[in-house]
């Protein structure tokens, strides 16, 4: 281990670590499990020496203390999605939000239209060749680390190993902060009645050795349960969490019967619990690549039998989708919706599924809605969408007009807001 001497050569404090930003400088923010918090609390440390630093990332898990109030000024986010931390900042007008497809993230470091001035990531430990993994989230860390100026890790003794194309050399790294934290954890909980039942719609419509791209929540979690019987599934997905462990171990998902990557849970990033953080740990039954090539559609339509499974906020019904505000309040982000509905749709007997709840507010308010509300944004068109799910059925819309998708929409709604949904429709002249 001849570079180890090397490697230590670089380890610093946090203070030292972040002394590398400047101000006007653009920051890199590994996101998710792998948000370095440490490194952002230090950053945040220097707020009176610093002035219009942007930080840029995916969705930051825990308490960001770069986008409160006291920051404007000093440190600004540029979101490429929306999370806990970020949200009030952007909707108040002291942060900024980019909508951008997911696989296409890393092109916008690497073309240099987004130059990275320092990234601040979360590594695993060097492996006794001087490789550091990216661990449970490689998306656009990458791109980042092989684009920024200066690279500064947090290397987290707890962070598992994770394969695939995922690995850092220690010699692109300026700064090394080491650590040893447990990363942060999900809460998951039981599907509750609403979303086993339209887990079981979900699962009506897979096909033994279908590829499943799955998100995270009661919904997928509850589609995984139903799929029971189901023969040697796959996974190509953006994201795991700890409802593929049960199905895994079960022998529902085999990875046997895909045409592409055959024996392989392909994946950008990890968020779940512990228990989850120590399965992929050095598991080669799991490949992370970074989000441009998990996430491309030409890609993902490689798979045969592909199934996006995805979730809305609400849906109109002419089938456009509202994924990422409220209204004209942001919410999260484009994410990779779309990046799976249209590979799925490309895929040999592919299938993209919308799958929400037909209500929200305990039943007060209706999801499969007569328009968007005002200044809500499409994040999926009406012509990607395929299949729609509720607790209700499912509804079928590709190739359809715009009559028989408010008809099959108005069909999957909770019973009480039909007649009214079907009123508007008329007075759409849909109907």
């Amino acid at each position: 281990m001849n570079w180890m001497y090397e490697y230590k050569k670089k380890i610093s404090s946090l203070t030292e670590a972040v002394s590398v930003i400047n101000s006007g400088d653009r920051v890199y923010v590994s996101g998710n499990a792998a948000t370095p918090l440490k490194l952002l609390e230090a950053l945040a440390q220097r707020k009176d020496e610093l002035r219009d630093v942007e930080i840029t990332h995916v969705l930051l898990f825990g308490n960001d203390p770069l986008s409160k109030p006291e920051m404007e000024g000093h440190f600004r986010h540029n979101s490429l999605f929306v999370g806990t931390g970020d949200r009030n900042a952007i909707n108040e007008g002291r942060a900024d939000y980019i909508p951008v497809f997911l696989y296409e993230i890393p092109a916008l470091f690497y073309s240099g239209q987004s130059p990275i001035d320092v990234a601040l990531v979360q590594l695993s430990p060097p492996d006794e060749h001087g490789f550091l993994s990216v661990g449970v989230e490689c998306l656009s860390t990458k791109a980042a680390i092989e684009t920024a100026k200066t690279i500064v890790a947090l290397v987290n003794e707890k962070m598992p190993r994770t394969l695939g194309d995922s690995f850092v050399h220690f010699s692109q790294i300026n700064k090394i902060v080491e650590i040893s934290e447990d990363l942060p954890e999900l809460d998951i909980k039981e599907p509750n009645d609403i979303e086993k039942k339209i887990g079981k719609n979900i699962a009506s419509l897979i096909e033994d050795y279908s590829t499943l791209q799955l998100g995270i929540g009661g919904i997928p979690n509850a589609a995984l349960m139903s799929m029971a019987g189901k023969k040697e599934l796959g996974v190509h997905t953006e994201m795991i969490s700890d409802g593929l462990i049960e199905a895994i171990n079960a022998g529902r998902i085999t990875c046997t019967k895909k045409n592409f990557h055959p024996y392989k849970v392909i994946a950008t990033f990890a968020m779940g619990t512990k228990i989850l953080y120590e399965f992929i740990n050095n598991n080669p039954l799991f490949e992370f690549h970074p989000c441009n090539y998990t996430n491309n559609p030409f890609v993902i339509a490689q798979n045969d039998k592909m199934v996006a499974i995805n979730s809305a906020i609400e849906v109109d019904l002419t089938g456009q989708i509202c994924a990422d505000s409220i209204g004209t309040r942001i919410y999260s982000g484009f994410g990779g919706q779309v990046d799976f509905m249209r590979g799925a749709a490309q895929s040999k007997n592919g299938k993209p599924i919308i799958a929400l709840p037909a209500t929200a507010k305990n039943d007060e308010m209706t999801r499969i809605v007569p328009y968007l509300k005002h200044g809500a944004g499409v994040v999926t068109t009406r012509a990607d969408v395929h299949y729609v799910v509720t607790e209700f059925g499912v509804a079928y819309l590709h190739g359809k007009n715009l009559r028989q998708r408010a008809e099959a929409l108005i069909n999957i709604a909770h019973p009480k807001f039909r007649a009214e949904l079907e009123a508007e429709a008329k007075k759409r002249k849909i109907l």
